[in-house]
């Protein structure tokens, strides 16, 4: 029994949301992309640092149930990752995308593997803010590891809210070579 277990473990840690690579951004470098949950009511505000939950300078019936969970996953921003972790203390991208659409009464599964089972696939072509991207960070890796949360479709650019082992919570556009080229697929859960 205690194999199992041990085995189990194992698997899940290799299995974990790390992206196994390091980005090409210098550390010396500071790295923001700017997001707008909804109607560019919070214009400037950056990846790298946390920003508060509620929009005060848009009227509540222009604010969509995906603008609310965008809100929530953007107060985690700069949160260090932690495997299974589901607090500020620390986060891994299931965990964050599992408290973000749970503070707003939608359940998900606790993992990327099985949220990929939830929603319907949709192109990546036509996905919109609180829409989910699946990835397999790993070349070895057979099936998702690695899931993010659209917060901002702009000129074929889309930029998603995820947990990374080495930045943390942090804004990331599918147009990086890496996040491109580990995308899997995209659902609509909302």
């Amino acid at each position: 029994m205690m194999r199992k277990f041990l085995s189990i473990l194992l698997l899940l840690i290799v299995a974990s949301c790390g992206t196994g690579k390091k980005s090409k951004t210098s550390k010396k470098q500071a790295r923001t992309i700017s997001v707008a949950a909804a109607n560019d009511a919070r214009k400037g505000v950056t990846a790298n640092k946390p920003v508060k939950s509620e929009i005060t300078s848009t009227p509540s019936e222009y604010v969509t149930e995906a603008d609310k969970i965008i809100n929530t996953a953007l107060t985690f921003s700069g949160v260090r990752y932690k495997f299974g972790g589901t607090t500020k203390r620390g986060m891994d991208c299931s965990g964050l995308l599992y408290v973000s659409f749970g503070k707003h009464d939608i359940k998900l599964p606790r993992t990327s593997i099985h949220m990929a089972e939830e929603g319907k696939k949709i192109k990546v072509k036509n996905v919109a803010k609180g829409d989910l991207l699946f990835f397999k960070t790993n070349k070895r890796a057979k099936r998702i590891n690695h899931v993010g949360m659209v917060v901002d479709v702009s000129n074929d650019d889309v930029k998603f809210i995820h947990a990374s082992s080495s930045r943390g919570v942090t804004v990331s556009s599918l147009r990086d070579g890496f996040w491109n080229s580990a995308f899997v697929k995209a659902t609509r859960i909302l």
